[in-house]
């Protein structure tokens, strides 16, 4: 190999490993957001529990929705590594129409809390619930962000090396989010509900 080759593999390792300590940065920031909703989640002020005001059947539907869009990630990924450019494009559009969908859902059910007076100033309970899931949301919308670039970055170069390990590198992203996701549904939604 020539050296010009080696910086490059060299930038791509480094870059990787700046992605997977950011990633582990992440779990800290969600361990330490669900670890404080956990301690929270009975510090109602005597106003409303999370039985009494979250609906876990509305959030199986945000649920439906990023789990399909986690589905047409990977499908990206696979089709940009088979070189199939238009149909890595279309899964990713896929990817991030599922992933509005979610964010709209998680938009509307904030409004719909805070119009009837359940706003996060209300109790601690509160206060921990809309951190973490709007924590949550706000990776969400990074990922709307990140994915419009990649697919501008996939239509201009097509299916390179460069080009395949960056949407891997989003892809993990955003199964990152599904996860995380799993967890505040089942947590938060089911668990008020047991």
């Amino acid at each position: 190999m020539n050296s010009v080759t080696n910086r490059k593999i060299e930038k791509y390792e480094k870059a990787e490993l700046g992605f997977w300590l950011y990633l582990m940065t992440d779990v800290v920031l969600f361990a330490s957001l669900f670890a404080t909703y956990m301690v929270l989640k009975n510090s109602t002020a005597a106003g409303p529990t999370a039985a009494d005001i979250l609906d876990p059947t509305y959030a199986f539907f945000e649920t439906i929705a990023l789990l399909a869009s986690s589905f047409t990630a990977g499908v990206a990924v696979l089709a940009l590594r088979f070189k199939r450019v238009r149909l890595a494009i279309g899964a990713l559009v896929g990817t991030l129409v599922l992933g509005a969908l979610f964010l709209t859902l998680e938009i509307s059910e904030f409004v719909e809390l805070v119009g009837h007076g359940h706003a996060w100033t209300q109790s601690a309970f509160l206060s921990g619930f809309f951190t973490l899931v709007a924590t949550h949301g706000i990776h969400i919308t990074i990922g709307l962000i990140w994915g419009s670039v990649m697919i501008a970055y996939i239509f201009k170069k097509g299916s390179t090396a460069d080009s395949l390990r960056k949407l891997t590198l989003f892809s993990l992203f955003w199964h990152f989010l599904d996860l995380v996701w799993i967890f505040i549904f089942t947590i938060v939604y089911l668990g008020a509900h047991l």
